[in-house]
């Protein structure tokens, strides 16, 4: 089966407002694909109703992976399937290390004991590729660290992990020119035939050196358009005005 991800009809409230208002997305493996949008279009609430954030509730609609219905999972087993989610920013966790915290989520994933020395090499191997200080590993998870520091330890988090489908949810919101590079490096070493990308973000730079295959404007909660990557220069040099809708 080459589909990763199908999302019919989806409908998300937050709180008393509807976000979502019948969105629908289909992602297969080999794919990387491209959320952009005005703010307050919906884009971080796509992701987040993906994962089953229980903030996001789902009034109608439905979410699969690899052909099941995903809508009631809790978010563990909806990483444990093969998700993974970046997020712009990332929580803080005193008391356990970068290290340790990816030792036990392989483990959850796999649901097999990990071999420390054999990861270890692992972890160091990404970190090296990604111009990550060794010393890093060692912190507490993101505690202390810097913007960059937050988002590349994500990417190492999604290299370690090596998801089915990775959904970047502005990833590169913050960084300088260099930082957006390394992210841009991490998500190319990860990506293959068999698994999938989502990117969700407004800002240009982190696309420019990623082969991007569909691009998707969100605009009121609904997929606007869908195109090719030409769609990105078209936003950069227009904006998303001549999508927007009026409300009655």
């Amino acid at each position: 089966m080459n589909n990763l991800l199908n999302i019919d009809n989806l409908y998300v409230k937050v709180g008393e407002k509807e976000i979502l208002k019948g969105l629908s997305l289909q992602i297969n493996k080999g794919e990387t694909h491209v959320i952009m949008g005005p703010n307050g279009a919906g884009k971080s609430t796509l992701a987040n109703a993906i994962l089953n954030n229980p903030e996001y509730k789902k009034t109608d609609g439905n979410v699969e992976f690899e052909g099941e219905n995903i809508n009631n999972l809790s978010t563990d087993k909806i990483a444990r399937k093969g998700v993974f989610m970046s997020f712009q920013l990332p929580q803080e966790i005193p008391g356990i290390s970068v290290l340790n915290f990816l030792k036990f989520a392989k483990g959850k994933i796999e649901n097999k004991p990990v071999k420390i020395f054999e990861f270890r090499d692992t972890v160091n191997k990404y970190a090296e590729e990604l111009n990550i200080n060794p010393k890093m590993l060692e912190r507490n998870l993101n505690v202390g660290f810097s913007g960059g520091e937050k988002k590349k330890n994500e990417i190492l988090q999604m290299l370690v992990l090596n998801p089915k489908l990775a959904i970047l949810d502005e990833t590169d919101s913050g960084l300088d020119v260099d930082a957006v590079k390394t992210v841009s490096k991490g998500i190319g070493m990860y990506k293959n035939n068999d698994n999938a990308v989502l990117v969700i973000t407004h800002n240009m730079r982190i696309l420019e050196s990623l082969n991007v295959d569909y691009v998707h404007i969100l605009v009121d909660g609904k997929i606007a358009k869908t195109g090719g990557p030409e769609l990105i220069k078209e936003i950069e040099k227009e904006g998303f005005k001549k999508y927007k809708t009026t409300e009655p």
